[in-house]
């Protein structure tokens, strides 16, 4: 299982993980009071479950030749969604969220 912390203005907000069997959970923190990762995923006690990562963390990845550079200079399978998002969604995002990999 892969997993990491996702931040909202700086702020925790939950974990996001990736299970042996590729499915995807992200839950947030109980203490958590902040905005929501995004509209569709409105902040709530239950985890949100998908077969496929989540929309808005899927949107975060590059496409076409950006992907496949980063693919190449990371060293990661281009096929690797959750592993090119923990490489490349730390710092520097498009909007409020980031990723930070669980060590």
């Amino acid at each position: 299982m892969r997993q990491c912390k996702v931040f909202v203005h700086d702020v925790e907000a939950g974990i996001l993980q990736e299970t042996d069997d590729r499915q995807y959970i992200f839950t947030y923190n109980n203490s958590y009071v902040g905005d929501p990762v995004c509209l569709a995923m409105p902040v709530r006690t239950e985890p949100y479950r998908s077969a496929h990562l989540f929309p808005y963390f899927f949107n975060m990845l590059s496409e076409g030749a950006n992907r496949q550079t980063q693919s190449m200079l990371l060293h990661i399978d281009e096929n690797d969604d959750f592993g090119i998002l923990l490489a490349t969604a730390q710092e520097d995002t498009i909007g409020a969220v980031t990723i930070k990999p669980i060590e």
